[in-house]
This record gives C-alpha cells, structure tokens and sequence, in this order.
C-alpha cells in the first residue's frame, strides 16, 4: 500500500471514530479516560499539537470545536454528568499514568 492510501485510510478511520463518539453523548470522557486511556479531550488535543507542529495556529479551544463539531462549553451542557467520587478517583490515577507521563516526556 503506498503511503497517501495509508494516510487517507487513516485519516477515514479517525473521522469515523470521531464521529462514533459524537453519536454516543451517553458516553462519558471520563469513562472513557478510566477504561482506555484517552477521552476526546485527549483526542482534540492530538489533533490541536499536529497542527501546531505543522505551523498551523490553533489554540486548545479550536482543537476542541473542530473535534466535537460545537464549543467544548455547548457539548458539556448537552452531555456531560457528574461524576461520582469513584470515578474521579480512577481519573486521576488514569490522568497521571497517561496524560502526566506523556507531559513529562514532552
């Protein structure tokens, strides 16, 4: 396979799931970050940083409206819940061993 069919493969499969996730606002990043090791903020940022290394400006907050098609602000009005206690404290531990450590190595 040459190498722009691999990158448009890949880039179809990213819209894809991108999508899969703006379907299923019953599911929470938090969740997500505690069971996988990555939400969609984790995702919107990936985008937002190849971006930026690519000398294309986007801030946090673009990176975030381009990946959840809408402000972050209006799709946690319209998603997010609480989170319990439990999950909280899962997320940090999740947070550090995945996010923290990627930081760190940055």
């Amino acid at each position: 396979m040459d190498e722009t069919t691999r990158t448009e493969l890949e880039a179809a499969a990213f819209r894809r799931l991108r999508d899969h996730l703006a379907a299923r606002g019953d599911v929470q990043n938090i969740d997500m970050m505690n069971l996988a090791g990555f939400c969609r903020n984790c995702l919107s940022r990936w985008y937002q940083e190849e971006a930026n290394a690519r000398g294309i400006e986007m801030s946090k907050e673009e990176g975030r409206e381009a990946f959840y098609g809408m402000p972050y602000d209006d799709w946690r009005a319209r998603n997010q819940t609480e989170a319990s206690a439990e999950q909280k404290a899962s997320f940090e531990t999740e947070f550090a061993r995945n996010v923290g450590s990627e930081a760190e190595r940055g």
